[in-house]
């Protein structure tokens, strides 16, 4: 059983008075039904388990009349034996994108208060989903009911894959480790040698399997780099599939030439992801739609470009100007076939080393919750990516070796120019620092505390003020 730490916002939101029923997202197979019925079986006496896809008749029970009551019923009657107790009984709505007017539903549960919900769902976002309809349809000779999002209804938490923490945790590292290894950062002095070495090794494995909890089984189970293979060649098989099945025709091939076009742009000396590369004489007015879908769905994510280096970031952000990288490292690497894998363990990466470990940079950023961007000029000046880090924008450059980071040699001859005071590169490094210049290996980039800052506001007397205002007034 992996550990995963979205349990603690699955408790907090069970703790939480009058809690709203709770839409976990992410992309398919990152482990929304396993955690969601751990946790619910864990956490009440009684569970109600519905699949949308392969209980397709459970779908009209939400049908018609979106009473709690009519709603129980119907599930009732159709799942002899299963207990609804107000108080005590979790319902999950798994693949919930399948039947909107389940998430329809779920206003109404929150009003209701009497049953926890738990809806997971791999293409909450995709175009056509959730969006209000003015005219019912008819499913499976029902008349339906137009179906709409319940904005304010929900609480909607994002589950990603394993991160690099969370497959430590699988492998079996304790806390003392990482707690040596935060010690080491925030005093930067190199890591012991021991760690060091296991620490480079523990990450070429994470990035040749990636998060996706049966690619980290299959290792954990076999150790053997073909199981692992060959549950990625499943998993790219569904991805593929749902292309076909929630896309519109017009859109099917599109959408799989943006996505398989995803390493090629990578491997660019110029990163940028361009519609005309994709297919010869591609256009964007083809393939921005078909970018948008798989980013809704959770497979790529955009990283884009600043015009300055400062804050706020999405403020500076360039619209049209971005990469994309896959939404897991290990999605990445399959795409680039078996092969790679080996070369990732052996270290044969290769022109494509840089990509990779731009991926991971992107796959880390991602998992905690943040926005990706980066800086470049016309001149060839860029940094690899830009982070809010301790209220400051910080650049953050990544090497899979030892190189020279030359574009923020740049960057720091000209604090006047470019307002950045604090730096950090990752490579093949050992801890180090050089002034405002912190270097760190790759392996620690899940130790970035990229939390928002605490700001504590002081208290404004307002009888104070009214004083003022009546002398004023006198």
């Amino acid at each position: 059983m992996l550990k995963r730490r979205i349990l603690d916002t699955l408790k907090t939101w069970k703790e939480t008075p009058g809690h709203a029923p709770l839409v976990i997202a992410g992309i398919r197979q990152c482990g929304k039904t396993y955690i969601s019925q751990q946790f619910a079986q864990e956490n009440y006496k009684h569970v109600a388990y519905i699949n949308f896809i392969k209980q397709e008749e459970r779908k009209t029970a939400f049908y018609g009349s979106k009473d709690v009551d009519a709603i129980i019923l119907n599930l009732s009657a159709q799942m002899r034996g299963t207990q609804f107790v107000p108080g005590e009984t979790c319902i999950i709505l798994d693949e919930i994108q399948d039947c909107p007017e389940a998430r329809t539903a779920l206003k109404f549960f929150k009003e209701d208060g009497r049953y926890d919900v738990i809806a997971t769902g791999s293409l909450l976002g995709v175009q056509g989903y959730g969006q209000e309809t003015k005219k019912g349809r008819v499913r499976n000779g029902h008349e339906t009911n137009g179906s709409s999002v319940p904005v304010g209804y929900e609480q909607i938490v994002e589950m990603y894959p394993l991160d690099f923490e969370e497959f430590l945790w699988a492998n079996g590292m304790g806390t003392d480790v990482i707690d040596a290894l935060k010690r080491c950062m925030e005093e930067a002095t190199p890591v012991p040698d021991g760690i060091h070495v296991a620490m480079k090794t523990l990450l070429n494995r994470y990035i040749a399997v990636g998060g996706l909890p049966a690619a980290v089984n299959a290792l954990l189970e076999t150790n053997n780099m073909n199981a692992v293979d060959s549950v990625w060649k499943s998993i790219l098989r569904e991805y593929r599939s749902d292309m076909v099945k929630y896309a519109s025709d017009k859109d099917k091939p599109y959408i799989r030439a943006c996505f398989n076009a995803v390493p090629k742009m990578l491997a660019k000396e110029n990163k940028k992801y361009q519609y005309t590369k994709v297919e010869g004489g591609g256009r964007g007015e083809y393939y921005k739609g078909s970018l948008q879908w798989l980013e809704d769905a959770d497979i790529i994510r955009r990283c884009y470009n600043t015009s300055i280096t400062g804050l706020p970031l999405e403020g500076n952000a360039i619209e049209n100007n971005f990469k994309v990288y896959a939404a897991d490292i290990g999605l990445l690497v399959a795409m680039l076939g078996p092969a790679a894998r080996v070369d990732i363990l052996q270290g044969n990466l290769g022109g494509f080393k840089g990509a990779i470990y731009e991926n991971l940079m992107a796959d880390t950023l991602t998992k905690k919750g943040q926005s990706l961007y980066f800086f470049q000029k016309e001149s060839g000046l860029e940094l690899d990516f830009l982070v809010r880090y301790k209220g400051e924008c910080v650049p953050m450059e990544v090497k899979a070796r030892s190189a020279r980071a030359k574009s923020i040699a740049t960057v720091r001859k000209h604090p006047e120019k470019y307002g950045v005071r604090h730096f950090i590169k990752f490579g093949d490094y050992n801890i180090g620092r050089d002034g405002d210049l912190l270097t760190l290996p790759n392996y620690m980039q899940f130790l970035l505390d990229l939390a928002p800052e605490d700001v504590e506001l002081e208290a404004i007397n307002m009888a104070a003020l009214s004083r003022i205002a009546r002398e004023r007034l006198q």
